[in-house]
């Protein structure tokens, strides 16, 4: 894939001019520093065609304290913002920035906006925002969900900007996925068009670990061992009876790194279906058919498929998939459930044909979204907020925290929303599923 090499560039506020409170050394109290030089990056790209060529330029700002800093500790009120679906870990999040910017920059005033992008419009109707001290989100880690309330939906940039203005707002974190980092695209945009100084840095959260230029997204791996929990389940039902089918759906819109990842993780899963893979339900090449064999040969199956692939059942009857007021693919009615209809369709299958088969369908989904964070994704929340921190405080702005190749970097906000990432029918995720359930191709 081409890349702009000139979209990679992060915005800055101005020149830091101010001594970073940090005073870090080397362990070693040698005077080499530990803080991350201006200019070092990170390789976009990792893994060269044969007789290709490393693209320098295409490469990502690393992330990390910085010697100088941009902004008076003293001086500074920051605001934090979490916007869109629930996942587990955001309340890790707002707690290690809080405690970032009150521990390690000296900073005295931080505030939570209620609600989402909600709560930066006065004429939304939600409560004011609150105070989070250290105090307030001292043991706010230990709950699922977000202590400052979520919500979908766009909201005027001009009215949002206003409202940190008048707020005294310096640093805006704003939590969530693509929809969320839009947004915050959105504000910065009308920030520098006013020439004002505020810094607006996102962190990425979605479920569906579908955001580009990063590894991963905060709450997938705890998402993840939620899902085998109900896999799992789905594989003792199916099990315990004669010709048994689990049926699990599982989160996954557009991407089904959930689906793939809980698949690899049981090695119970005969077949998995994500929205990035064709696949059709009848005929002798088709879902149904290899249902029939496995019943035939092994007696029971288990099935996990994406929300996302109602568009594929959709297509085959002309139909649309509505959108939610982010934008997002919406699978919320009867109609649209992949599970009930894929359920409904496997009994109906079976019984014109006086198969004897029985169907345990199981949906875990918000299940996944409402608990706390796992200790792996503990820590990596704790990571993402420290290094928001740190770039808030070096002036940077309109860009993201991600982690990419196990190191952290700066990602510009353009950058990260000219793309999108999705499973590769022809990539190494999806050769280990189809290598973990032995299933074939359903088209």
């Amino acid at each position: 894939m081409t890349r702009d090499a000139a979209r990679y560039g992060v915005a800055s506020l101005g020149e830091c001019t101010i001594a970073s409170p940090l005073g870090l050394s080397s362990a070693s109290g040698e005077a080499r520093s530990r803080y991350v030089t201006e200019g070092t990056r990170v390789l976009d790209q990792v893994e060269l065609a044969p007789g290709a060529s490393v693209d320098v330029a295409c490469a990502l700002e690393k992330a990390g304290p910085r010697e100088q800093i941009y902004f008076d500790p003293k001086r500074v009120r920051a605001g934090i913002v979490t916007s869109g679906g629930l996942c587990p870990g955001i309340n890790n999040v707002i707690r290690s920035i809080v405690f970032a910017l009150v521990h390690t920059y000296g900073i005295a005033s931080v505030i939570g906006f209620r609600f989402g992008f909600a709560g930066l419009d006065p004429g939304s109707g939600v409560p004011a925002p609150i105070a989070l001290g250290t105090n307030e989100v001292r043991d706010v880690h230990r709950l699922g969900g977000t202590i400052l309330g979520t919500s979908r939906g766009a909201h005027a940039p001009e009215v949002m900007v206003d409202t940190l203005v008048a707020h005294g707002i310096d640093l805006l974190f704003a939590i969530g996925g693509d929809g969320t980092m839009s947004g915050a695209h959105a504000i910065a945009r009308e920030i520098a068009r006013r020439g004002a100084r505020i810094g607006v840095i996102g962190v990425p959260k979605t479920i569906d670990n579908d955001i580009a230029f990063v590894d991963k997204t905060f709450g997938f791996e705890t998402a993840v061992a939620m899902a085998r929990v109900a896999v799992d389940a789905a594989h003792t039902e199916a099990l315990s009876v004669e010709r048994g089918v689990g049926l699990v759906k599982l989160m996954g819109r557009e991407a089904g790194f959930l689906a793939a990842h809980a698949t690899m993780a049981s090695h119970d899963v005969n077949v998995c279906l994500v929205p990035e893979v064709p696949f059709r339900l009848d005929g002798p090449a088709g879902l149904f058919h290899h249902l029939e064999w496995r019943l035939r040969e092994r007696r029971h199956a288990v099935v996990v498929v994406a929300e996302g692939c109602a568009v594929e059942l959709l297509r085959e009857r002309g139909a649309d998939v509505p959108r939610d007021p982010s934008g997002n693919l919406c699978f919320q009615t009867a109609e649209l459930d992949v599970g009930t209809y894929l359920k409904r369709a496997i009994a109906r299958h079976f019984d014109e044909r006086r198969l004897p088969a029985t169907i345990k369908y199981i949906d875990p989904s918000y299940m996944l979204r409402g608990v706390p964070a796992g200790a792996i994704d503990a820590e990596f929340c704790a990571d993402l907020a420290r290094y928001a921190v740190h770039a808030a405080m070096a002036g940077k702005s309109d860009m993201m925290i991600g982690r990419l190749h196990r190191a952290f970097t700066h990602v510009p906000l353009p950058l990260v929303l000219s793309e999108t990432k999705r499973i590769d029918p022809d990539g190494a995720l999806w050769l280990a599923v189809t290598e973990s359930t032995g299933q074939p191709r359903f088209v």
